[in-house]
């Protein structure tokens, strides 16, 4: 697994994407997002439309581990991203500690190399209310694990990657 953060439209998505692209192996997209309104939307849309018809997109707001098992070792699976996931199992009010332990395990058992993009959130200021505050720290911990978890992990800044853990793929 490898595993690629950064802050808010510093490239990751795209640095990722390069990544599955450059695998060699038929590109899969598990996307986590739910679309609330058009910015949202807007936002899919230029996703969607970084990627060619090779691609076999899925979408899985929160059951990750239902796509992560289908996979196959022929396929190279982005999985953007770890903190929209996050977002939906929070506002659904799930166990936390289950739905992360849940995640992990998915992301462990998968015999198709993954690629993780998440948000890092805990550089800026301290957030004015208690979701967001909560939030942060969910992130923060899940990032933790992840990064524990991966082979690779590269940090992304400016659209720069830099490799914090492993060899660069």
């Amino acid at each position: 697994m490898s595993f690629v953060l950064g802050g808010a439209a510093s490239g990751k998505s795209v640095f990722a994407e390069g990544l599955i692209e450059n695998s060699g192996l038929r590109p899969v997209y598990l996307a986590t997002s739910r679309v609330y309104d058009a910015e949202m939307q807007e936002k899919v849309d230029l996703h969607i439309s970084r990627r060619d018809a090779r691609w076999e997109t899925f979408d899985a707001p929160k059951d990750v581990a239902a796509v992560l098992s289908c996979c196959t070792s022929d396929q190279a699976v982005l999985l953007d991203c770890a903190t929209m996931w996050l977002t939906n199992v929070m506002l659904d009010e799930d166990d936390l500690a289950t739905a992360q332990s849940g995640f992990l395990s998915a992301l462990k058992a998968c015999p198709a190399p993954v690629v993780v993009v998440s948000n890092e959130v805990g550089q800026g200021i301290v957030p004015e209310n208690a979701l967001a505050r909560r939030f942060r720290e969910a992130q923060g911990r899940l990032n933790i694990a992840l990064a524990a978890q991966a082979d690779c992990v590269i940090h992304v800044v400016a659209g720069l990657p830099q490799c914090l853990k492993g060899e660069m793929p």
